[in-house]
């Protein structure tokens, strides 16, 4: 019999996972959300609702987060009705991006409860989430892993162990540090290229397709060439969330990452301007528009 499990974070990755999930054959609890269209569209899928954090864990083997990050994760956790609170075994698949400290003391702390938390960051786009090709970034106890992995390839096509707990969060944090470094390049490249003349267009005719091409590019230039907005539906705020937590991170480790802060201003500004929720391929056009330019024909 297939282990029951609960998920909280109904965003947009979440709404993809638990959809792969329940389809492919587990029992799937839920937490009211207030995006009611993905609770309803799970409850005709076979899911079924609860009310708190505390009334899933109590009725699943199995708790997955796919939540903003640390913050959201912890209250959660040790909140009111929080998971922390079931009184009995439990483990905890954090899917979120969170920091690697928080990961690590949650994970000490819940152990002597008989819970057990592992992180299992994301890589790619919510259309991967729907289609169950997600890459995973996991990290725990071998044991708990492969107890986790059935779990996790219902909508990942790539679970690439990591370590011990917290370096799932780790990779993750630098997973993303590349990504946005190539979003902050790339638009201040295009906007370079605008103030003198060059379009877009011609720009991606010579990229797309050498060697600097690469899915991160394709899904970042649907949106500058074709305008699509939906195109890598990854907010601004969370990628300024996301290298601020790596920032705290470098400074924890004592070590200088000079790129990592230019890459975060560039994300800080656009989110301090007013764009946090627009989607990361639109910093190209709060590059443009700071510099008396457009991207847009």
């Amino acid at each position: 019999m297939k282990e029951k499990i609960g998920f909280i974070g109904l965003g947009f990755m979440g709404h993809g996972m638990a959809k792969n999930i329940v389809e492919k054959g587990w029992p799937l609890a839920v937490v009211g959300h207030r995006r009611r269209e993905a609770i309803e569209d799970l409850k005709q899928r076979g899911a079924t609702e609860v009310a708190s954090p505390l009334a899933l864990a109590q009725a699943c083997d199995i708790v997955v987060l796919c939540v903003t990050g640390s913050p959201q994760v912890e209250a959660i956790i040790h909140g009111e009705n929080g998971l922390a609170g079931c009184g009995k075994e439990l483990l905890i698949i954090d899917c979120s991006t969170s920091e690697p400290a928080s990961t690590t003391r949650l994970a000490a702390a819940l152990a002597p409860r008989g819970v057990t938390l592992i992180d299992a960051p994301l890589g790619k786009t919510p259309k991967d989430a729907w289609e169950g090709t997600l890459d995973v970034m996991v990290a725990g106890d071998e044991a708990v892993v492969a107890r986790a992995r059935p779990i996790l390839e219902a909508f990942a096509s790539r679970v690439l162990p990591t370590g011990p707990v917290g370096t799932g969060h780790t990779m993750k944090l630098l997973n993303n540090f590349l990504s946005m470094g190539y979003a902050a390049l790339y638009s201040e490249a295009l906007m370079v290229g605008a103030k003198a003349g060059l379009k877009p267009a011609v720009f991606d005719s010579v990229i797309r397709n050498g060697r600097m091409d690469c899915a991160f590019y394709q899904t970042f230039f649907k949106y500058v060439i074709e305008r699509d907005r939906n195109a890598h539906r990854f907010t601004i705020d969370n990628a300024h969330k996301d290298l601020t937590y790596l920032a705290g991170f470098a400074q924890a480790l004592g070590v200088a990452n000079p790129v990592g802060a230019a890459i975060r201003n560039s994300f800080a500004t656009a989110a301090g301007t007013g764009h946090g929720s627009d989607f990361v391929p639109m910093l190209s056009d709060v590059v443009a528009k700071m510099n008396g330019t457009s991207l847009a024909d």
